[in-house]
C-alpha cells in the first residue's frame, strides 16, 4: 500500500482557543489546495488530541506525497506563527504501518439544529411560497435529532470573507480508505470517505 506522510502542529499557548486555531490551519490547507490542484482532495486533517471535550491541541495534515505535505509546512501563516512563539511544527514524517484509521467527518445536518439555521429555511421556504403564489405554510420539522459528540471549528472564506462552522465528528474505521477528502480535508456523510491516521502523540 502507498506510503502516507504527515506532520504536526501544536498550538503553544495553554489558555488558545483550539477550535479557532484548527479553523486558522485547516484554511491555510484549503488556499494551499486551491492553489496546488493536483492537492486537491488528497490531503487529510487528523486530530491526534481529540477528545470529547476538545478538538485538542494538536492538528495534523496527512497526504501521500512527501513534497506536497513538506509545501504545506512552509506555507507562510505556519512559518509567522512559529517565529511568535504560538505553534510548534514537526518535520514531515512517514505514517507508521501499526496506525488505527479513523474518520474525521464534516456533519453539517448539525448545523440544522441550531435555531439561526432553522430561521434561514423559515424565511426561505416563505419566500418560496410567496414567489409561487402557494398559500404559505411552514416546513415540516422532524426535530428528534440525536446527535454524538462533535466539535465547532469556525472557518473564514478568503474569496467571500463569510465565517461559518465546520460541525466536525470522529468515526472509527476498520481499515485505510481511498485518498478522498472535501476541500477542508474533512470525509462526509456521502461521497468523501477519506480515513487518515489517528497519530496520537
Amino acid at each position: 500500500m502507498t506510503k502516507r506522510y504527515y506532520f504536526l502542529i501544536r498550538y503553544m499557548p495553554a489558555q488558545a482557543d483550539y477550535g479557532l486555531l484548527a479553523g486558522r490551519c485547516i484554511s491555510q490547507m484549503h488556499l494551499f489546495m486551491v492553489n496546488n490542484r493536483q492537492a486537491m482532495n488528497k490531503i487529510g486533517v487528523s486530530f491526534p488530541d481529540w477528545s470529547d471535550v476538545t478538538v485538542g491541541q494538536t492538528i495534523a495534515f496527512v497526504a501521500e506525497d512527501k513534497d506536497m505535505m513538506v509545501g504545506l509546512s512552509f506555507q507562510p501563516y505556519f512559518s509567522l506563527m512559529v517565529n511568535e512563539g504560538l505553534f510548534e511544527i514537526s518535520s514531515v514524517c512517514e505514517v507508521p504501518d501499526t496506525a488505527i484509521e479513523v474518520r474525521f467527518v464534516r456533519n453539517q445536518t448539525i448545523g440544522k439544529s441550531f435555531l439561526g439555521s432553522k430561521k434561514r429555511r423559515i424565511k426561505r421556504s416563505m419566500v418560496r411560497a410567496e414567489l409561487s403564489d402557494v398559500e404559505s405554510s411552514l416546513p415540516a420539522t422532524n426535530e428528534e435529532r440525536v446527535v454524538d459528540s462533535f466539535h465547532r471549528i469556525p472557518i473564514s472564506s478568503a474569496s467571500s470573507g463569510e465565517s461559518y462552522m465546520l460541525f466536525v465528528q470522529k468515526e472509527s474505521v476498520g481499515e485505510r480508505g481511498t485518498v478522498n477528502f472535501n476541500s477542508y480535508g474533512l470525509a462526509t456523510n456521502q461521497e468523501r470517505k477519506g480515513t487518515v491516521p489517528e497519530l496520537r502523540v
